[in-house]
């Protein structure tokens, strides 16, 4: 038996069939193809293609002794290449918003990951396409380069993207989202109002009251798309019409939401959300 909000949840509302396992399934691969070709993963490719065009274009690192073509080739693609191993690398440790409280270690742990083993990428391909053969003596020369780059790319992108997973209203006469087919029996047809990440479950707030569900807050997320909301915080999803209040303490504010929940704000989503409207 499960812990629920007023008492226990029966085996039977953890339990999967067949077809919720489908779902949940569907729900991972819509999930995963969000975090490599939604809009933010998008951005961070262009802005990386854009960082490559600069690096061609001034022959940064010696580069300037080949001709403008390869070098843009070389640049852009190595950038574009470093955005999408930093994606997954930033997916791994910083999915459901581990990271957010922490942005420095993460930015580190981020740098390092993508660093060792795009070293290697860096020292085949230019050796390749600058010198023809490949010389074990000069990868260690390739680190501090490769070190300099990623750091200066990973802040950038860091910039461009940080905002809270974001989710949007559907347009009328979409179909309701997936999400709301998960709600137990006792919820179905309630008002959701956020969704609090708890180990391994998710308690829904909505205005018939709690319950627990299991499942991940990032798959959630994934399958809110279709009410305006946002995580605000690596722990918590709120939908915005949700939001009655807000305060501010010891530097963080913190939403009131309908039903009495309240949802805390992280630093690292606070000045975009603010800018959004949400408080």
């Amino acid at each position: 038996m499960g812990v629920g909000a007023g008492g226990l949840v029966s085996q039977s509302a953890l339990r999967q069939t067949p077809a919720s396992l489908r779902e949940r399934l569907a729900g991972a691969v819509h999930a995963s193809r969000t975090v490599w070709f939604g809009r933010d993963a998008l951005r961070g490719y262009l802005v990386s293609g854009g960082a490559g065009v600069f690096l061609a274009l001034i022959g940064a690192m010696g580069s300037y002794q080949a001709p403008l073509l390869p070098r843009l080739l070389y640049w852009v693609g190595l950038s574009v290449a470093g955005a999408v191993v930093g994606t997954g690398v930033t997916q791994l440790i910083g999915r459901e918003g581990r990271a957010d409280n922490h942005p420095w270690l993460y930015g580190t742990a981020t740098v390092i990951l993508i660093t060792l083993p795009f070293t290697v990428v860096v020292w085949l391909v230019s050796e390749a396409l600058f010198v023809g053969r490949l010389r074990p003596e000069t990868l260690p020369r390739y680190l501090l380069p490769v070190l300099i780059v990623t750091t200066a790319m990973t802040a950038l992108n860091f910039l461009v993207q940080r905002r809270p997973p974001e989710t949007h209203a559907a347009p009328t006469g979409a179909p309701a989202p997936r999400f709301l087919d998960r709600l137990p029996p006792k919820l179905r047809g309630a008002e959701l109002y956020a969704v609090e990440a708890e180990d391994h479950y998710l308690r829904l707030h909505t205005s018939r009251g709690q319950d627990l569900i299991l499942m991940r807050l990032s798959d959630a997320v994934a399958e809110l798309e279709g009410i305006e909301g946002a995580q605000t915080h690596r722990s918590w999803w709120v939908a915005k019409a949700a939001v009655e209040a807000a305060r501010r303490g010891d530097g963080r504010a913190t939403l009131s939401l309908k039903g009495g929940a309240e949802a805390p704000v992280s630093r690292a989503y606070a000045k975009a959300l603010r800018e959004a409207g949400w408080y």
